[in-house]
């Protein structure tokens, strides 16, 4: 029953790939359609107010400038609202200010789309703070992954350094996409109970007769775009856990089914934009596979479950899961979560086997199985540029993709962002493990606690926000360090990629030869898979040795 469940969600992803995927590309082509009657002139009125031309043109530096000028500008609005919004309106639980290391890891948090909470967003914020310095920078911050994606393959097929206009994209992302569909979700989980509501927390009295405080908010609209957006952040501190957050099997599903929806639909885009779906589902194929294999091997660790455990005839590993989704719920939602740089939870991932706990780490190391909200798709290019140049050098043929040469100049760029993922991983998580005021933050010791280090700042770095859980992040060293890498990892792959499209864009069109490489084979899938994996397991395999698999194997 439970791999069905499994299959049944996967199926239901894929029937919406290719609808939701032409959709994208008719937001996103500029091209007059019927949308235009229903969304122009609101997305006009928006363009007046910013001082917007719409048809203005941007080479790849003015975009990326567009990009980190936006960013920075609602970094420092969000910090703001985070320190003073004890005396802001909206706070009906009297909710004090936050501290200045913690409103910094917060802020870059949400505008980087990675949603890593140091904090129980139910004891720590106002409503008015989960309005528009949470829920707010959900909408932006993958509307800006959108648009940094769309522009990369304007470059790609593009003539001339033109990679469109960001203020127009983001805004078309977010009227034409995440706005529509997060207020259909949003009422479908109020209708599932979720709670959605300006009132405050309110007591109740327990069947033994005990008083609790029951926290309440706007919590439909936070978890429709929370996982719409690929964000992740809950409203409260145990996330798509919490029965208010999660309470059905149908939210849970609804839940999945969201965080896939997009990430897998602009891969199918990317076929179609470039007028060629072969190599987009040769793309979306290679994702596919590491997806499928990271999902089996959660599934199979947690099913077969602990030895220690099994040997007292309890099988299979229920512990950190709810009981209302149990096992296979518990290993999809794992896999998705991270496959797609969400970073909600549905059970706690410190409490996964070993064996189990190495595919999320697996899946934000590589960063590229689908990926969140444009991200993912960069990444899997960046790798893809990488194999084309790899193999051109191996048999002789020079270096092409989508009949634009690659030269050294990409693949220096390439190589700057690829490089860039393990280093901002590795180096902080040494760090802390030298430092005995970060080691005091880790509640288990030996490979269990290297383990939820590790994890902590893949899951900045991937911009993901998942946590292992067992490591207490809310100090001055993990606020300031997770909140460095998250800014590093979001920003620095995004210029790198933005400079390899202008630099691709103004190149001619080199005509298909016999000697062309071609990339939208089976063959050059498995070459992208294998250097993927390759280089994955090169730079990470000696962490992971240390942390789940040591582990792993002492529990044998």
């Amino acid at each position: 029953m439970g791999l069905l469940q499994v299959v049944i969600t996967l199926g239901i992803i894929m029937l919406l790939v290719k609808p939701v995927g032409s959709y994208l590309v008719n937001v996103f082509g500029y091209e007059k359609s019927g949308l235009d009657r229903i969304f122009a002139p609101i997305e006009r009125v928006f363009y007046r107010i910013m001082g917007v031309k719409e048809e203005e043109a941007m080479g790849w530096k003015k975009y990326i400038g567009a990009v980190l000028l936006v960013n920075l500008v609602m970094l420092l609005l969000i910090y703001t609202v985070f320190r003073l919004q004890k005396y802001l309106p909206l706070n009906p639980d009297d909710i004090a200010n936050m501290p200045p290391a913690l409103a910094f890891n917060t802020a870059v948090s949400f505008i980087t789309n990675t949603n890593w909470q140091a904090y129980s967003g139910e004891n720590t914020l106002s409503y008015l703070s989960q309005m528009i310095a949470i829920t707010f920078p959900m909408f932006t911050s993958a509307a800006t992954g959108f648009a940094v994606a769309v522009a990369f393959i304007r470059g790609l097929v593009g003539r001339q350094d033109n990679l469109g206009n960001f203020y127009v994209d983001m805004t078309r992302a977010i009227t034409r996409v995440f706005l529509p569909l997060s207020f259909v979700v949003a009422l479908i989980l109020v209708f599932q109970g979720i709670p959605q509501t300006l009132l405050g927390a309110v007591q109740a009295t327990t069947l033994e007769g005990a008083q609790q405080t029951i926290t309440r908010g706007l919590v439909a609209s936070l978890e429709a775009i929370k996982h719409l957006g690929t964000n992740g952040g809950g409203w409260f501190g145990t996330n798509a856990a919490h029965p208010f957050e999660n309470p059905t099997p149908l939210t849970n599903l609804i839940h999945l089914l969201c965080m896939m929806l997009l990430p897998t639909s602009l891969v199918y885009a990317f076929g179609l934009m470039i007028k060629n779906k072969k190599q987009g589902w040769t793309i979306f194929a290679a994702m596919g596979i590491i997806f499928i294999v990271m999902l089996a091997t959660v599934f199979y660790a947690e099913y077969k479950g602990v030895p220690a455990v099994d040997a007292m005839g309890v099988h299979g590993n229920m512990e950190g899961k709810e009981v209302r989704f149990g096992i296979s719920e518990t290993a999809l939602f794992s896999a998705v979560t991270t496959a797609a740089t969400t970073g909600s939870v549905n059970a706690m991932h410190e409490s996964l086997t070993p064996l189990g706990s190495i595919a999320p780490l697996a899946e934000m190391m590589l960063n590229n199985v689908f990926g969140g909200k444009g991200v993912g798709l960069l990444n899997g290019l960046l790798y893809l540029i990488l194999a084309v140049f790899i193999c051109g050098l191996m048999v002789g043929r020079t270096p092409e993709f989508l009949g634009k040469k690659i030269e050294g100049k990409e693949v220096k760029l390439a190589a700057i962002a690829i490089l860039t993922h393990p280093l901002i991983i590795l180096a902080p998580t040494a760090l802390a493990l030298l430092r005995p005021e970060s080691i005091a933050s880790i509640s288990n010791q030996g490979m269990h606690g290297l383990s939820e280090v590790l994890y902590a700042f893949t899951s900045g770095a991937a911009n993901n926000g998942s946590a292992f859980g067992g490591l207490s992040a809310n100090t001055n060293f993990y606020n300031i360090g997770i909140g460095m890498v998250m800014l590093f990892g979001r920003y620095i792959s995004m210029i790198a990629m933005l400079a390899i499209a202008g630099s691709l864009a103004t190149k001619r069109v080199v005509p298909v030869t016999t000697g062309t490489l071609r990339t939208d084979t089976p063959l050059f899938m498995g070459i992208l898979i294998m250097i993927i994996v390759v280089i994955g397991a090169l730079t990470f395999f000696p962490a992971l040795t240390l942390g789940p698999i040591a582990e792993h194997l002492a529990a044998r």
